[in-house]
């Protein structure tokens, strides 16, 4: 009897961490979440505390208003005894047939251009034709392993790094998208993990060593992307697309990363290079 009530007040620990940490995260205070959900700022304090449990849907609600990512949701849920309701569809599950046929006709449609589909630490897994030719334009994209993660390709000295002309300015850019892009808009341990990885690589500013891409004020609302290839620099720019109205962990996870070329002379340097390889 005694271990099951230490466990139980261990759970309940860990959901009065959970929502306190997100309130921190939000920059909520108690009364501005009461206000939000309808929940007493009484009951509220009670849940951080450990004093109480909400009910089921009083946490969605919470944690709704928190715009807490489907993946930790389930951890609130975990923590208040209830079971997970969020699904973590493998990508090759029949479940998930119709996302991932929207996203090749998604991918068929921007060619000749290069687009990705990637997870929430850029690893691809969906890409069309043209990304691969394009970056075997420079590199041999198939000798590196799977899963290629966009971010290592452009920082690593082995890979796109030495072709990008803008390095300052797309650095910054990617360093800071981050933060900017990352689900919830707060990194976890492996987000935080590969921001550490990148920027032990050679070349990357001091000054993003040394503060949080966060706090930096973002330049554009897009990548800039300028590449050399056979003494003719070719420009792009770089956009997301997320899945505006998730159902499952996997779709609110997934980005599409499509490239434009910025103006004209690229656009036909860049067909007349897809066409070559093709």
């Amino acid at each position: 009897m005694s271990t099951l009530k230490n466990s139980r007040d261990s759970s309940h620990d860990e959901l009065g961490r959970l929502l306190r940490h997100w309130r921190d995260i939000r920059r909520k205070s108690q009364m501005e979440l009461s206000l939000d959900t309808g929940v007493s700022q009484r009951h509220l304090s009670f849940i951080e505390s450990g004093r109480s449990v909400p009910s089921r849907q009083t946490l969605l609600n919470i944690t709704q208003a928190l715009d807490v990512p489907f993946r930790e949701r389930n951890g609130f849920l975990i923590a208040a005894g209830f079971a997970p309701i969020y699904k973590e569809d493998a990508w090759n599950a029949e479940e998930m047939r119709s996302v991932t046929r929207a996203l090749e006709r998604i991918l068929l449609h921007h060619q000749p251009f290069p687009a990705l589909v990637m997870d929430r630490y850029w690893n691809v897994f969906m890409r069309n034709t043209s990304a691969l030719r394009f970056f075997n334009a420079f590199i041999d994209l198939e000798a590196r392993p799977e899963p290629r993660n966009m971010l290592h390709l452009m920082f690593d000295p082995t890979a796109m790094r030495p072709f990008v002309m803008n390095w300052e300015e797309t650095s910054k850019a990617l360093i800071q998208r981050i933060y900017r892009e990352s689900v919830g808009h707060t990194l976890d341990e492996r987000a935080r993990e590969l921001l550490t990885s990148l920027l032990a690589y050679p070349d990357v500013a001091p000054t993003l060593r040394t503060i949080e891409a966060y706090e930096c004020e973002p330049t554009l609302p897009m990548v800039p992307l300028s590449f050399q290839k056979d003494g003719q620099v070719l420009r792009y720019f770089s956009m997301v697309t997320t899945v505006g109205t998730p159902q499952t962990i996997s779709t609110q996870e997934l980005r599409i990363e499509s490239m434009f070329p910025a103006d004209e002379a690229t656009e036909d340097a860049h067909r007349r290079l897809i066409d070559r390889l093709g």
